[in-house]
């Protein structure tokens, strides 16, 4: 089974979906499906027995039935004796379904969907929606398909409550029709969450009254292409006209978008380091003179990362915590942030901020003898207590990336864990909220295939990887984990083409781990249910990334110092083709068996997977120099 990281409770080896596909794909993986016996079909007239507060599901039901089939759907309240869907909000609250669960039974002559909560109905609708063929995902009218399901019953509910995406709106900035786009992506996978990144060194994409600046300026910087954090610094006469913001009237509208698919929005507005946008704006919030100079951030080096986290500023990107012009400014925004999203939490960052520049301001010095202070990171401690009174005057609880422990701020602060698993589990020991989101299996914009066939960053999380991502890891305590998300950083991200390029099919990996229980996750089967979904979002013109069907290539070096390749594949079902020739290879070329030593004059390898007779996988082409150096010293 390809690289042998992969592990599933239950292996039959005779079973390969590449020729016989799985019989249900839903994704998450139910609590509880049973077969039964029959099949239903979509009636020319289907008929909704539902009430007054379901209509948001039924809204949403009619149009996901309608365009694709053509078929009449009707409305009628539950005094109907009969009808062809049948929604229930169950009158005595079934504990075990709590406020997300739901029951879907098919039978040939009904659908009934039962519920405690609408939330419950409309994930049950999902499931429903993806049992009836792909084409139910197109947005027009598809002729000639039979719109029948097999009959089953479906108990299900989820892991844990806070399923979310992080989307970085920031560094690139998408607009509210592409937000909406994602969203819907979203919520067929039974997600809960939107977090939005508003603000960043490249942008702050909120608009703020009476910081008209903020957006006037702060939202622009000049378009640039290629490998982010390598650009050249623009020059005065570049234009610097790419980006955009919401205004507050878009914020409400994408809040009760996706509150009508029972969503919620987290904002996040990230301090006192990735602060650029706003320094540049109001250039009286940094300690360091001179900030009057700085330009938003375009994707030119401003950072050196070389000695690690914090990484040594080359331009002074943080809010000065000595000032207390950044309080007043902080209570201004946060007051209108609070009272535009109504979610509890407002995410305030606190990753990642330098520290160098700190430690040449007179002011920092000062409010060090002032407070006490023993070194920098208490300073980072102080101005964090600060921002968490702000957040908690308004109503609001505060949450902060997990670099916020390394101080003692109150245990009301809730973390989300990003650099490992550990600083998750440490937080939910010390009895505060965590939300789960590891950089090693949930970071959206790291490669998720070859770094041929991609974006090249930093490091890479394949699908199977993101597949081993647990919201409640061992040793944590249950009680205080919320949940877990995907994070979908925006610096290599250029449009939302490449958005749900990063997103999917790894977004199906995180919704699989945080709804479904431990004991029904099998990397087996969810492989078998990803090409189904690839099918599926074909037809709903939804891009994805195709990289679970390349080779995993890895490069060592034998006794005599040769390199030697070794090509694994994710999935079972797959031959590996390669040539050393410059030649294009295909099936009638060497297949890889064993690990294969380079030829000595060959200056390059290309291979390409295949099912039976038919091209699967992207053609990789591999320099040798690059087999060299993956294979370390000579």
């Amino acid at each position: 089974m390809g690289t042998g990281t992969f592990t599933s409770s239950v292996i039959d080896s005779n079973t390969n979906f590449t020729s016989r596909p799985p019989e249900f794909s839903i994704i998450p993986e139910p609590v509880s499906l049973l077969k039964t016996n029959g099949s239903f079909t979509l009636p020319d007239k289907v008929v909704v027995l539902a009430t007054p507060e379901m209509k948001l599901v039924v809204d949403y039901l009619k149009e996901k039935l309608s365009v694709p089939t053509g078929k009449f759907i009707a409305e009628f309240a539950h005094t109907q004796a009969t009808g062809t869907i049948r929604l229930v909000l169950n009158p005595r609250p079934d504990a075990a379904l709590g406020n997300e669960g739901y029951q879907l039974s098919v039978t040939p002559t009904m659908i009934v969907i039962k519920a405690n909560q609408p939330a419950g109905l409309f994930y049950g609708v999902q499931s429903l929606l993806q049992l009836f063929p792909k084409e139910i995902e197109s947005k027009e009218l598809v002729e000639g398909v039979t719109w029948k399901i097999p009959c089953v019953e479906v108990t299900d509910y989820p892991r844990v409550a806070w399923r979310g995406l992080m989307f970085d709106v920031a560094r690139h900035f998408f607009t509210k029709q592409e937000v909406k786009q994602y969203i819907d992506a979203m919520v067929r996978y039974k997600f809960n969450l939107l977090h939005l990144h508003l603000t960043d060194d490249e942008g702050w994409r909120l608009e703020i009254k009476g910081l008209p600046k903020l957006t006037e300026v702060g939202a622009w910087n000049v378009k640039k292409v290629g490998d982010f954090g390598t650009f050249s610094t623009p020059g005065a006469d570049e234009p610097r006209t790419y980006g955009g913001f919401y205004t507050q009237d878009d914020v409400r509208e994408l809040i009760k978008y996706a509150k009508d698919r029972f969503v919620d929005i987290l904002p996040e507005i990230d301090v006192p380091g990735h602060s650029l946008a706003a320094v540049v704006s109001y250039p009286e919030l940094s300690c360091t003179p001179g900030a009057e100079t700085y330009r938003v951030r375009s994707g030119e080096r401003i950072m050196d990362w070389s000695k690690g986290a914090p990484p040594i500023a080359l331009v002074d990107n943080t809010l000065c915590p000595a000032n207390e012009k950044v309080y007043a400014f902080l209570d201004t925004v946060i007051t209108q942030v609070a009272a535009l999203f109504p979610f509890e939490y407002i995410h305030m960052g606190g990753d990642e901020a330098p520290i160098n520049y700190w430690q040449k301001s007179d002011a920092i010095k000062a409010l060090m003898a002032r407070e006490g202070l023993k070194d920098i990171h208490q300073v980072q401690g102080y101005f964090e207590k600060r921002v968490q009174k702000i957040v908690e005057s308004k109503g609001k609880k505060f949450m902060g990336w997990d670099e916020i422990m390394e101080n003692d701020i109150p245990t009301s602060a809730a973390i989300m864990s990003w650099r490992s698993p550990k600083f998750g589990i440490e937080a939910s020991r010390a009895k505060r909220e965590v939300v789960m989101s590891p950089q090693g299996t949930n970071y959206l914009d790291l490669m998720q295939g070859d770094v041929t066939s991609e974006s090249k960053v930093y490091n890479s999380v394949r699908l199977g990887k993101a597949y081993e991502f647990d919201p409640v890891p061992a040793g944590a305590d249950p009680k205080y984990i919320k949940g877990g998300q995907g994070n979908l950083w925006a610096e290599q991200v250029y449009n939302i083409r490449q958005a749900e390029y990063m997103t999917w099919p790894r977004g199906y990996a995180i919704a699989e781990s945080v709804w479904s229980p431990k004991e029904k996750k099998n990397w087996t089967n969810f492989a078998s249910k990803v090409e189904q979904h690839f099918h599926r979002m074909d037809v709903a013109e939804t891009k994805y990334s195709p990289a679970i069907y390349d080779p995993v290539i890895k490069a060592s070096r034998t006794a005599d110092r040769q390199v030697m390749v070794e090509l694994t594949t994710e999935i079972d079902g797959l031959d590996i083709y390669y040539s050393f020739d410059n030649s294009t290879p295909d099936r009638f070329y060497p297949k890889y068996t064993e690990k294969v030593v380079i030829p000595k004059d060959a200056n390059q390898m290309r291979v390409i997977t295949y099912r039976g007779k038919q091209a699967i996988g992207r053609l990789l082409t591999i320099s040798v120099d690059d087999l060299n150096k993956r294979a370390g010293k000579r």
